[in-house]
């Protein structure tokens, strides 16, 4: 059974610069169930990057509400926030993000260390995270020894190692080749099929085949549509 974990209510976010107002995202209603992969289309400066920021507690809405796991963001200070990030939500990002000097395994435990979990605990659970994403063989290897596709999924098991409740995926194939988009989103429509809500911007049309559903945006509009005149090639 799937539920809502993630919730925007008519939320939207403006920019102020001097005395001109920037509109990110239009006032925007949309809900992330557990067991679905939702994927954000839009091109470049279209607002889905924004549209993930709230979803995932990075900013606060101009106005309307964001609820993750029946909590209202809009009433957290920014410490509750950062708690609300660590312990509900896994962010896997383009350029991975990992940690030079750390190894795969010390990567993926870095989230739980920050929670204060024992060292034990912490390498047991990294060790089942890795395993879940196949790359248990590469655990102690430094991320420059690793190929995109291999650093993705280190990332993806990072962002997994907490149990998160929603998973968000900002542009994750972008940097990797076709073999390796197809192994991470793979990976990734196996979370969604395990019970995870998986949010994914992109604004690569490749990646629909893998999508339980589509969101469009595009100027700051969401639809569940797509929008006639997109251009999604840039």
């Amino acid at each position: 059974m799937s539920s809502i974990i993630a919730k925007v209510v008519n939320a939207s976010k403006e920019y102020k610069t001097g005395d001109t107002t920037i509109t990110a995202l239009q006032p925007t209603s949309l809900e992330i169930e557990t067991g679905q992969l939702t994927l954000i289309i839009g091109p470049s400066g279209s607002g889905k990057t924004t549209l993930l920021s709230l979803i995932g507690c990075v900013i606060y809405p101009t106005s309307g509400e964001v609820w993750v796991d029946g909590v209202k963001v809009n009433d957290l200070n920014e410490n509750q926030l950062a708690a609300l990030r660590l312990n509900k939500i896994g962010f896997v990002f383009q350029g991975f993000n990992l940690i030079a000097p750390l190894n795969g395994i010390e990567n993926v435990m870095l989230p739980l260390e920050l929670m204060g979990i024992s060292h034990k605990e912490a390498r047991n659970r990294a060790m089942e995270a890795l395993e879940k994403v196949k790359m248990t063989d590469r655990m102690k290897n430094l991320p420059k020894a690793l190929s995109g596709g291999q650093q993705q999924r280190v990332a993806i098991a990072r962002a997994l190692v907490t149990n998160p409740k929603i998973m968000l995926c900002d542009e994750p194939t972008a940097a990797l080749d076709t073999k390796s988009v197809s192994v991470v989103m793979e990976e990734l429509k196996m979370l969604a099929q395990e019970g995870k809500a998986l949010a994914v911007v992109t604004h690569d049309l490749r990646l629909r085949q893998f999508a339980d559903r589509i969101i469009y945006v595009n100027d700051g509009f969401v639809s569940d549509k797509p929008f006639e005149d997109e251009n999604l090639s840039h």
